[in-house]
């Protein structure tokens, strides 16, 4: 809980007020050490900074700044002057480990995702994204005219995706289920999960044709192609038949409540009447804390300026269940210290 009153700020205040407005600078020093691959080329060992600006094509003096600034966040090591090691931190920044965050990193850094902030206070007068006045387009009329972005968005979405994904199996009893569909599902990576923890469970991967881009490959990496679909299609539209659970992680806060509601509704029209909606989000506390670092807050803006959609509260979920024909059984955190909750709802 955030402290109230009007104590008077501190030497610690201050250091907090320079520590957040210098963030927007980390971001972009975690983005340009993305693309420049540092981690990927430092990996296991120990790399001097002559030999990396080398290898990068970089200024020598200006790439020891820069590893140094990223020791100085705790994502390098300076083991001796000028040699520098990745920490457990920083190797999260490589490409090639399963739980890197590197395309995360790389999509959260481009000026895509950027842009819009300058004008928060525009969306903040108004209620309205910010990203069509920039770009002449919404976020994802965007990626579609945009290949390389929407494919580093999709990792993006799959590498933020791993983390629940190792949860949810534990968290819900999928095998009360013969067809869950994972609506606005990209990869299948989350789904995938499903079904690997429960072997009797058949699967549908619901998306965009954009967004089931990288699927093949999840899918048949687990061995898992004859046991789930790929069935192309748009939420607003119309959700998958033949399933008797509908999974929705990270969709509806795209979307405003009209919108949201508008694909809840094509699940609840699909879902036989034993059927459920098993949503996963964040779910805001009825008022403000400062849990997770004040990240669902921020992620709730950027759904603002980029995508007009919102994160919500429980309460604003069971409103928002209500207006489609459903109704919110249960709450459940999927773990401590993680900020998803997975929402079970039923058809009314």
């Amino acid at each position: 809980m955030a402290e109230t009153g009007q104590r008077t700020p501190g030497a610690e205040d201050h250091a907090r007020v320079i520590q957040l407005i210098f963030g927007a600078m980390a971001g972009q020093l975690m983005g340009a050490a993305v693309r420049l691959r540092v981690l990927d080329r430092i990996g296991d060992g120990e790399r001097h900074a002559d030999d990396l600006a080398a290898e990068c094509g970089t200024h020598p003096q200006a790439t020891t700044r820069m590893l140094r600034a990223l020791a100085g966040l705790g994502l390098l090591a300076e083991t001796a002057s000028g040699a520098f090691s990745a920490t457990a931190t920083g190797a999260l920044l490589r490409t090639d480990r399963p739980d890197s965050k590197a395309s995360l990193v790389g999509l959260f850094a481009d000026p895509a995702m950027l842009r819009a902030w300058e004008h928060l206070d525009d969306s903040v007068r108004t209620g309205e994204r910010s990203f069509d006045k920039v770009f002449g387009t919404d976020f994802f009329g965007y990626l579609k005219d945009h290949q390389a972005l929407s494919e580093q968005f999709n990792e993006a979405m799959s590498q933020g995706t791993r983390g629940v994904a190792e949860l949810l199996p534990e968290a819900c009893d999928f095998g009360r289920f013969t067809t869950v569909a994972d609506v606005g599902g990209g990869d299948g990576t989350l789904l995938a999960a499903v079904l690997r923890a429960y072997p009797d469970v058949r699967g549908i991967v619901y998306d965009t044709a954009e967004g089931l881009a990288q699927a093949d490959p999840v899918l048949d990496r687990d061995g898992l192609t004859g046991r789930c679909a790929l069935v192309a299609g748009d939420f607003f539209a119309a959700a998958p038949e033949g399933a008797d659970a509908h999974l929705l992680k990270s969709v509806l806060h795209d979307w405003s409540d009209e919108q949201s509601a508008v694909i809840l509704g094509h699940c609840r029209r699909a879902l036989p009447d034993h059927g459920r909606v098993l949503i996963v989000e964040v779910v805001l506390p009825e008022t403000a804390d400062t849990g997770y670092g004040g990240l669902p807050y921020l992620s709730d803006l950027n759904m603002l300026v980029n995508l007009g959609g919102r994160e919500r509260t429980r309460a604003e979920f069971e409103e928002l269940c209500g207006r489609s024909g459903l109704a919110v059984a249960s709450v459940t955190p999927l773990a401590e210290g993680n900020p998803y909750c997975l929402i079970e709802a039923r058809p009314v």
